[in-house]
């Protein structure tokens, strides 16, 4: 049978980054013009603030805004003939279907604080150590991405679990490959931001040390609602980690 075509979910974030691109090029925001607030954008829209978030920051890696951390969002200048004509832009392809960053930590949060619960119950000695050793290395990193994931796949194989070790591993690997979620982290995860996240890093350690489980799952539950908060500061803000 032949006619069909094929069927595709577009995300909430695109839909809504949309609709604000094709405002930007109808003229309603102009080169240079700060935007709504995303409050007043989800208000208008009718959506959540995170979803706001991921579709601004969606639009940025396209080249339609500028962020400005503790100013707010702007219209980026005008861009050259081709794209103005409509043609396709490789940052937009290669973001289209990037998972978004607050879909991921959401995901985290249903994995992340089980497996330090098991942790707690089940990691062998040597396993705490490795736990301990990847939570020490991240806090004298310079840069302390790979060391944070090897901080939580320590935790996730300290389960016992292979299902969740492989779960985890998932994602991280879409953490790692998602351009939205890297675009928020250079705007808000600062070395300030590390400090938090070592704090938090060393309260999940010390309840799986103490064989603690619930006390785990509530420190990894906490430390995953402390990026979700920091990772939603308001653009037009500077003072909050």
């Amino acid at each position: 049978m032949t006619g069909f075509q094929p069927v595709s979910v577009t995300r909430l974030y695109r839909m809504i980054a949309d609709q604000i691109a094709e405002k930007i090029h109808a003229g309603e925001f102009i080169p240079g013009e700060r935007l709504p607030a995303e409050r007043e954008l989800a208000k208008i829209l009718q959506v959540s603030r995170p979803s706001v978030r991921e579709a601004l920051i969606a639009l940025e890696i396209e080249g339609y805004v500028e962020v400005r951390v503790g100013t707010g969002v702007f219209v980026a200048p005008s861009r050259d003939d081709a794209q103005d004509q409509g043609k396709a832009k490789p940052a937009s392809l290669q973001i289209y279907n990037d998972v978004g960053p607050f879909e991921l930590l959401q995901a985290r949060l249903l994995v992340e604080p089980e497996c330090a619960a098991l942790a707690a119950k089940n990691a062998s000695g040597s396993q705490i150590a490795i736990i301990e050793a990847a939570a020490r290395t991240t806090q004298q990193a310079q840069s302390p991405g790979q060391q944070d994931r090897a901080f939580h796949m320590a935790i996730a194989e300290g389960s016992g679990n292979v299902a969740l070790v492989a779960a985890e591993m998932t994602l991280w690997d879409l953490r790692e490959n998602s351009a939205m979620f890297s675009r928020l982290e250079q705007h808000f995860v600062t070395h300030k931001v590390w400090q938090v996240a070592d704090r938090e890093h060393d309260v999940v350690l010390q309840a799986i040390k103490n064989r603690d489980p619930a006390r785990a799952r509530q420190a990894l539950r906490a430390h995953l609602t402390g990026i979700i908060r920091r990772l939603r500061e308001d653009f037009a803000s500077d003072s909050a980690i």
